[in-house]
Order: C-alpha cells, then structure tokens, then sequence
C-alpha cells in the first residue's frame, strides 16, 4: 500500500481507534467480564427464556411462546427470521461487548454521516462524541431501552445516505442509504424508525422548496425517487419481520378493540390505536426543555442521591442523626416535573448547544433550515398533552402517530439535530473562506443568545415554577419541614447546573475567540471544545450511569433465583399455568423464567388478552382462572414467606362442554364469563361461527358422553398433540391462546377448523371415534416475508452494479470525447 493511501485512511483508522476506546473506557467494567444491569433487559431474558431454550435445542424458531400472559407469538419479544443476512451485517458492526457496542454505533454512524457533509474528519470526532455521549443516549441503557438505542445509532447513517444523493452521489447514496434502512429496520424499534420519518420528511420538503426556487424540479424527482427505492428495499430486505410484526399489530393492545364498553359500563371511545392518555402520559412541559442544556433544570431524574452539604441532609441530620441522614439522602425524590418518572434529563450538552446557535448565526442554505426545523418540530411534538391542539391533530390524522406511547422520546430528533448543526457551525469557524468579521458577529451572538436563553430560564422557573413533585404530598407532607429542604435543594440544583451552563459556555466562547485573535492553533481550539464536551457529558452520565450499575455476568445472565415455591411447582412436570400474586402479573418477566405464567412483562401484549386480564382475572374470576388452566398460585404468606398454593380446580389442558352459548357481541362475550362455568359451558361469539346449523342456534346442548376423553399427550411451543376418544360428536375447548394467524388444527391429519372460544380460547367439533388432535403454529407471514426480503436484497444488489458500470460507461464515453 503506497504512502498516499496510507495517509488517506490514517484519520479514519485513527477515528474507529478513538471510538472504541472512548466506548470500552466509559463502561470500562465489561473488560472485567462484567455486564451492565438492566431492568427491561432482565424481564426480556424472563420472557424469552423459553423461546431461547427452544432454539438451542432445536436449531429452529418457535415464533410462539407458551411462557408469557398464557401464549403470544414471539414476534415482538425474540424471533430469528430467514434470509436475515441484515443481522449477520449487524453482528459485525457490533463486535463489543454491550453496551458499548451501541455507543460504538453512535459514534461511527455519526461520523459517516459527517464524511458525506465533507466535515473534517478532526471534527467529525468531536461531533460524534458529541451525539454518542448525549445524556438521553447514554441513559437509556440502565433502562434496558436497547433496541431504540440501536436504532437512534442508525439514525445518522440513513441520513447520510439520503444527504449523498442529493448531492448527486447517486450511486453510494443509493446503497448507503438501502443498507442503512435495512440495518435501522433490523433493530425492531419502529417508534423510532417512525421519528427518523419526520425528519426525512423535513429534510425532502425543504429540498423540494430549494428545488422550486431553482427550478430543478426534475432533478429532485430523480433524488426522491432513488432515495425512495433505496428505502424501499432497506425495508424490504425485513420483510418477515415487518410482515409478522404487523399481522401481529392488529390483535395487539395497539390495534383496534372489538369492546365498546369500559369496565365501568360506560361507552368506549373507539379508537385504532392507543387511547390518548396512554400516548401522552410522558409529555415534556415547556418549561422543562430548557433540561436540553441545563442538567438538573427540574430536579434531574426522579429519584437522586444528595450530598452531606444539602439542606435535605442537614434537615434529617438535626432530627434524626447523621447516619439517618446519609441514608436518607440517598434516594431524594428531586424531579418536580409532570412526567410520571424519569430516568435523568434529556440532556444534549451547554456546550454542544452553544455550538448549534452558533451554527444557526453562521451555517447558510438549505441544511440549517432543515435541522432548525426538525429541531423546533421534535421539541413541540415532545410537549404533548402540553401542546393539545398540534399534539391532536397528530393523534387523528396522521398515520401511525396513535399507535406510539411516551411522545416525549420524539426528542430524538433534537438529539441528533443538534450536534450536526453544532458541527457545521464549527466547520464554518474554522473556514478560511469566511471573514474574520462574520465569525465574530456569529460568536457574539451565539453567546449573548444561548447565554441569556439560560438566564431566561433560570428566570421563568422561579416565576412559574412551584418546585413539587407529583409525589411530594405522599411522601413529604408528614413532617413539617420536610418539603421545604426538599424544594430548597431542586433551587439549589437549578441555580448551579444554569452557572455550570453558563461557565461552560464562556469558556467555549472564550476558545473560540482566542482562535479568532490567533492565540490559539486550530488543531488546540478543537481539541479545547472536544475536552470541554466530553466533560460536560460524561460528567452528568455519570450520575446515571457508571459502574456501580455493572455486576457480575453470571448474575446477569442468571436474573432470576428460583424461590421455595418455584422449586416446588417446577417437581410437577405436567402442562399448566402458574399466576404470581406477590407482583404485578401483567409487569412481571420473573414467573415467565421459571412456569408457564398467566402473567408476563410487554407493553404489547394481545389486546384480547388484556382486556380479559381487566374483566375478569384482575377481579379474580376463578371461573376464568381455571380455564386457563391456572394449576398453581404463588402467594405470600402473614410472614411475607412465598408458597406456592395447588389449585386443583383447574380445568386440565383441554375438555369437553355440555353446552354452547352463542352471543352477538365482544361485549356479550366477555360479560357472559362473569358467571359462565367454563368446565361445563363455552360462549361464542356469532361472527366466529361457520359450524354448522346446529351450533347456530343461541343456545345449544349437546348430548353428554361420559366416556369421552381428551388427553394432551405431547406439548411443545409450536406443536401440541391431544389424543381423543368420544362415542358421540363433542365440542372440546382447550386452554390455549386462540391466534388465527399462525395455529391450525389438524383432525387425523387432516385440516380441520376451529374457533375462538371464551373470548380467548381455541373451541372445535371432535366427531364420533378415536382422534388425534395436532395444533401447530404454521404462520404464512414468515414464507411471504421470506420471498420479499430475497427480492429486495436480489434487486439492492442488482441495482448497484447496473449503476456501477452505467457510470463506468459514461466517465469511459465522457474521456473518450474530451
């Protein structure tokens, strides 16, 4: 390799370096074998323990799993799918230990898209340390929020393939642009996929409006069509997932319900998608986006320990003693927002900010427009229930927006928006092409701005802010006093995190105009603001996450110990179900690790479900808890000792009825089950019905066979085999999930129909003689899926090296000619 090549790539080898490092020293634990604790990623291990074993041992997917809220598809929990060359590509890419895998992404994925920005690759660094060390970034992790932080990582990458073809890079924009959206896809996180829409859809209108004004309209069809097709096929080469995760989406808490009453009989708004206080239940308020850049604004996050110099500590210490204080102050309810909980602040960075104003004072054209829009757009969207009248017009009219929760999280779009106007603002510092007298004016008023925004801010708090809580009045009203150290404290956070800010941005200032005076050398200049970021960042994560988080692999792996009663119930080795009264079960991974669990851990279960969950098993139906077959109950005892408790009510794990109860409605079906005895009697809704004319009837007995038998003799999660024997036509009900898109029934192995029963059971004849009964779960979305992706990949291919030698062709013919 000549020197010339060499010196070509020595920034980038350079920039990787420096991004690994920067991702392994910051959760520099995993170099101990240790791994970061996650609460959302301990109840996934708990939900996908089953499909997980079920894969090791049979080299296969399920794409069912018995283990969680009594059977759903695995699609939305864990499911591998064929032709997922995506995935091999993404494996790749992520070579480090989590998470700085994903911080790893954050960086380089930002950094590509500087190179098509033709930023300087120094600051290219700086910008993308800036976007990977983002407060929000970072502490989505402890969470256990991994799959929307891949797909923020991805973010920037799509955006640079889609910027290289409008800048007429048509062939790398075309395939980093396919690539990228078929890696964004990959991640599962379609929330945010969604978000990464809205700011394409900015950047394509300003581009439209540019190419109006300039009358290139011909050019940008040319534009948007490749990107188009590019994303098209990005998307395409996910088919089984998307495929499946949409059939799914329909029968989910996220699809439309059949009910049209409340559990309180009033009348339901119906809706497609999430009811309106679900989605906006996270809403930013407007004052508390000024949090983007000053820290601890509103308190920080929920919960934070306070130090021996705090008012909360001096008050406990006067009262109770120092050691009591010192306990006490370490979980302080701070936050004073309206957000039910928060992690930590959304914190983008003072410095990082000050950049961006100084991008909107310098940076020209059509770019800065669009991150200034889509900036300005994800702040008032973020608002929510705070912004009703755009927040509703979101929520009715424009496709999908109702099928999100926690609009607060459309900051992601911020998030990445900031820093690349931050970057380009540097870029047009640090060019000799404009004048001296240009940076200037663009630095003064950077400074006055985004200094007195804070002064602002610091301002309104104290006018319209009353510093408590929603959780004061339970957990400070007790004791006079209390609340008082408690909000002086919030004051006190407030007026040091805005000096912080404020220093900050001075001294960032101050860099920059040592290097406006030829004090200071470029390359120190930059180096001066990427410490400056850095500080300013890892200095607040670091209150969120660090290594105190991290434990031992083996206790992360293994989340979940098995208690006395676990042990117990895990000696009967037959098929049953097990409810866990000492948790919330509709929020509980932990049984799912262990039994077959009534409950589960999701926020998209099957709608049915749940709603069957809110009419009845959360009031303790029995009835609807033994058709379930609900063999064990583990409770706590006076003492708070858990026991497991036999039920030996259940229903078994299919049965015969004496006598069907048609009805008209999802409302009559699910009101039929308050009093229905599930062991002798079944309801059906009528749109279910293509039995035949005797079943039609309202209400029919059949003839009881005291002979009749049905046995589950082999149970897996995509293939249960019964055994029955009856001397007349029965009607069996099984306590199984009923999921019409995927389970077929098969009668002597022939296809026969069956039904939803019970609002949520299967139901079908058996006739006269002795059967055997398979269930299995063949879903048809996979092998569609399956096709579409191989087309997609095929055609992303195809595409590429047709254009490829179509440019060769031409530079050939334009060199021939010259």
């Amino acid at each position: 390799m000549s020197t010339v090549k060499i010196t070509k790539i020595f920034p980038y080898i350079v920039a990787v370096g420096l991004f690994v490092l920067a991702s392994v020293i910051y959760f520099h634990p995993i170099l101990n074998g240790k791994k970061l604790l996650q609460s959302d990623i301990t109840q996934f291990r708990g939900m996908a323990k089953e499909i997980s074993d079920y894969r090791t041992e049979n080299n296969a997917e399920p794409y069912w799993t018995g283990a969680s809220f009594s059977g759903m598809p695995a699609y939305p929990i864990s499911a591998y799918y064929p032709n997922d060359f995506v995935r091999s590509l993404d494996q790749a890419l992520r070579f480090l230990p989590r998470p700085a895998d994903y911080t790893f992404l954050y960086f380089l994925s930002f950094f590509v898209l500087m190179m098509a920005l033709k930023v300087d690759w120094k600051l290219a660094v700086l910008g993308s340390l800036a976007f990977g060390f983002s407060t929000y970034l970072i502490i989505i992790f402890g969470a256990g929020h991994n799959a929307k932080a891949h797909a923020i990582a991805y973010m920037p990458l799509v955006l640079a393939g889609v910027l290289l073809v409008f800048q007429r890079r048509f062939l790398i924009g075309f395939i980093i642009t396919g690539i990228a959206m078929a890696l964004e896809v990959y991640t599962n996180h379609i929330q945010m996929t969604y978000y990464l829409g809205f700011c394409l859809l900015i950047l394509g209108i300003v581009e439209f409006v540019n190419a109006i004004k300039k009358k290139k309209l011909r050019m940008f069809t040319k534009q948007a069509f490749i990107i188009l097709c590019a994303i098209l096929l990005g998307i395409g080469a996910n088919a089984p997932r998307l495929l499946a995760m949409k059939e799914y989406s329909e029968h989910s808490t996220r699809g439309k319900s059949e009910l049209t009453l409340n559990l309180n009989g009033s009348k339901k708004e119906l809706t497609s998608g999430l009811n309106y206080e679900y989605i906006t239940q996270y809403s930013y308020s407007k004052l508390e986006t000024f949090n983007l850049f000053i820290p601890r604004f509103m308190g920080g996050g929920t919960i934070e320990e306070l130090g021996t110099d705090s008012n909360f500590y001096q008050f406990i210490a006067a009262r109770a003693g120092k050691k009591a204080a010192l306990e006490y102050s370490k979980q302080v309810l701070t936050y004073w927002g309206d957000q039910p909980i928060v992690e930590a602040p959304a914190y983008i960075g003072a410095v990082i900010f000050f950049l961006f104003f100084l991008g909107v004072f310098l940076v020209k054209g059509r770019l800065k427009y669009w991150l200034v829009a889509a900036t300005v757009f994800s702040i008032l969207l973020s608002w929510g229930k705070n912004f009703e009248g755009v927040t509703n017009f979101f929520i009715d009219y424009v496709p999908l927006y109702n099928k999100f929760r926690a609009v607060s999280s459309i900051q992601v779009i911020a998030e990445l928006c900031v820093p690349i106007l931050g970057v380009l603002g540097l870029k047009e510092f640090f060019s000799k092409e404009r004048l001296i007298t240009e940076k200037q004016e663009a630095l003064k008023k950077a400074m006055l701005f985004f200094g007195g925004l804070i002064i602002v801010g610091f301002g309104l708090a104290h006018i319209f802010g009353a510093f408590e809580g929603l959780r004061d009045a339970q957990q400070y009203s007790e004791i006079p006093g209390f609340l008082e150290a408690v909000i002086a404290d919030r004051k006190d956070m407030l007026f040091s995190d805005s000096v912080r800010s404020l220093i900050l941005t001075g001294i960032s200032g101050s860099i920059l105009w040592l290097l406006l005076k030829n004090k200071l050398k470029s390359f120190l200049a930059i180096l001066g603001i990427t410490a400056l970021i850095l500080f300013d960042l890892i200095s607040v994560n670091k209150r969120y996450v660090n290594a105190d988080d991290f434990k031992l692999a083996k206790k992360i792996e293994r989340p979940f110990e098995a208690s006395m009663a676990d042990k117990s119930i895990l000696k009967d080795k037959a098929h049953f179900r097990v409810i866990n009264y000492t948790v919330d079960p509709m929020n509980d991974g932990s049984t799912s690790y262990f039994h077959q669990s009534i409950g589960g851990y999701h926020a998209a279960k099957l709608g049915r479900y749940q709603e069957l969950f809110d009419f009845q098993i959360a009031k303790n139906n029995m009835q609807v808890l033994n058709m379930l077959n609900t063999k064990y109950f583990i409770v706590a005892d006076r003492e708070g000792n858990v026991e497991a408790q036999q039920n030996r009510a259940a229903n078994g794990n299919a049965w015969f009825v004496e006598k069907i109860k048609v009805v008209a409605s999802a409302d009559e079906e699910i009101a039929a089950l308050d009093s229905l005895n599930t062991k002798s009697a079944v309801v059906i809704d009528q749109k279910e019905l293509n039995l035949s004319d005797t079943i039609n009837a309202v209400n029919v007995s059949i003839a009881q066979d005291t002979t009749a038998s049905i046995l589950l003799t082999d149970y897996k999660l995509n293939l249960l085999t019964y055994v029955a024997s009856v001397a007349t036509t029965q009607f069996a009900v099984f306590s199984e999930i009923f999921y019409k898109e995927g389970w077929n029934a098969y009668l002597d192995g022939e296809l026969v129909p069956h039904y939803r029963v019970n609002y949520v059971l299967r139901g079908m004849q058996v006739p006269t003689g002795n059967h055997t009964i398979h269930f299995k779960f063949e879903p048809a979305v996979i092998e569609q899926g399956r096709v579409f992706s191989l087309i997609s990949y095929a055609l992303l291919l195809l595409i590429s090296i047709a254009c490829f030698f179509y440019d060769k062709k031409k530079k050939s013919i334009a060199l021939k000619n010259s």
